[in-house]
């Protein structure tokens, strides 16, 4: 699946936003969002996820040259995963499945796609504990996993080492770097760190004042 965004603009209170913003992004390529705090990127990304509605402007999904259309359908193929990301007081592994139980799935599809997000997470041997005894890193991965277990083929990531120690931080660009080697997903990132977007991505897009001011390879 394709995402396209045309000329996007956002304002809150009479203040802009996001101005004029249009990219492309390819299926199965990962790519940065960098810019300084107030740049944009993360009210960006909620549009793209569809988590707010542009003032302005256009955000289709494309399967081939068809627009799919925006409902409950598209929006359990995209999930966006954010900084600091809240979980349940119960089991690592029900916080995981908790978003599966509406889906309809078998008992044995739950557990298999859970085993598998939490494995590719790290996760795996933390199955039993509690999600509430896990470090920050630990919940940003479990954050992740919450995420990865709806196989979305669209994956945003907002900021996701912003408070995680080096270990955690190495886990998590691991997980991304999987993703993009095995194709699963496509994957947007939110970073500060231009070395971060170097390793991951395969296009970086710079952002300043609400506007994509450059589109590069890294």
């Amino acid at each position: 699946m394709k995402l396209n965004v045309s000329d996007i603009n956002k304002s809150y209170n009479g203040k802009a936003v996001l101005q004029d913003c249009s990219v492309s992004f390819e299926k199965g390529a990962v790519y940065a969002l960098m810019g300084p705090n107030g740049s944009g990127k993360s009210t960006f990304l909620r549009i793209c996820a569809l988590l707010e509605t542009p003032d302005k402007g256009s955000v289709e999904y494309l399967s081939g040259d068809s627009i799919v259309r925006n409902d409950i359908g598209l929006r359990r193929r995209i999930t966006l995963v954010l900084p600091g990301v809240g979980v349940f007081n119960t089991t690592v592994h029900k916080n995981v499945v908790y978003g599966l139980k509406i889906r309809g799935l078998s008992k044995e599809e739950i557990r298999r796609r859970a085993d598998s997000a939490l494995e590719f997470a790290g996760l795996l041997h933390k199955k039993d504990h509690n999600a509430l005894t896990l470090s920050t890193g630990e919940g940003q991965r479990l954050g992740i996993a919450r995420a990865m277990v709806i196989e979305p083929e669209i994956l945003f990531l907002d900021e996701p080492t912003v408070s995680t120690d080096q270990e955690n931080t190495a886990i998590i660009e691991g997980i991304i770097l999987d993703m993009k080697k095995k194709g699963m997903s496509t994957v947007i990132i939110t970073t500060h760190d231009p070395a971060q977007a170097e390793r991951l991505t395969d296009r970086v897009l710079i952002m300043r004042d609400g506007k994509i001011i450059e589109q590069k390879s890294p």
